[in-house]
């Protein structure tokens, strides 16, 4: 996402990140794309509550990048996510509150820009069945799959029985997933497999 602001450029990148080695790669990777530009600066939100947050301004003076770019993202609920404008000098000052709109203006396109994805707390579980009735109970889970949210990986089969890995929403819960097969659950070895967290892209 790209600005101009009297005569300078703002490019704004935004990605979702894990952990802050990641955010540092990225940024990393975004200077050496942009290395003729005079300033990265930098904004990160990271874990469940966005309760880990940094924010660099890259030599513009203080207050007018880093912190403007981190209140875009913290306005926004966002978290696990890093911003970085480059900014390419125009020859023109901008002031600090000049500085403040451009670096926080360029974020906040970047963010109503984006898909945004919030993350859904799963169960995992695999599935062990005997060869002659995989057939049928994998169809029976993608039909299942629909109702319940479910995420189906493809089946793998082993010598004597098949294997499939399912993950179910936590607010669904792990019963359903049993309610569901019904009679053939008789059928099935179900082993827990513990929680995770699947992306949902949000929409609307």
């Amino acid at each position: 996402m790209e600005q101009e602001v009297t005569r300078s450029r703002f490019i704004a990148t935004l990605a979702p990140i894990s952990d802050e080695a990641a955010a540092t790669a990225l940024i990393d990777r975004v200077r050496g794309r942009f290395h003729d530009a005079r300033h990265h600066c930098t904004a990160m939100v990271l874990g469940p509550d966005g309760q880990r947050r940094r924010s660099s301004d890259d030599g513009e003076p203080a207050g007018t990048a880093g912190a403007p770019m981190l209140a875009v993202l913290t306005g926004a609920g966002l978290t696990d996510v890093v911003a970085v404008v480059t900014r390419y000098f125009g020859g023109t000052l901008l002031g600090a509150g000049g500085l403040v709109r451009a670096y926080g203006g360029a974020v906040s396109a970047a963010v109503d820009a984006a898909d945004r994805l919030r993350r859904l707390p799963v169960a995992r579980v695999r599935l062990e069945v005997a060869h002659a009735t995989a057939g049928r109970i994998e169809h029976h889970l993608h039909h299942l799959a629909g109702a319940l949210d479910l995420e189906v990986a493809p089946g793998e089969y082993g010598p004597r029985t098949a294997t499939f890995t399912v993950t179910v929403p936590l607010a669904v819960g792990v019963d359903a997933l049993v309610a569901g097969l019904a009679g053939d659950a008789t059928e099935v070895e179900l082993t827990e497999l513990g929680t995770a967290l699947r992306a949902v892209r949000i929409t609307g």
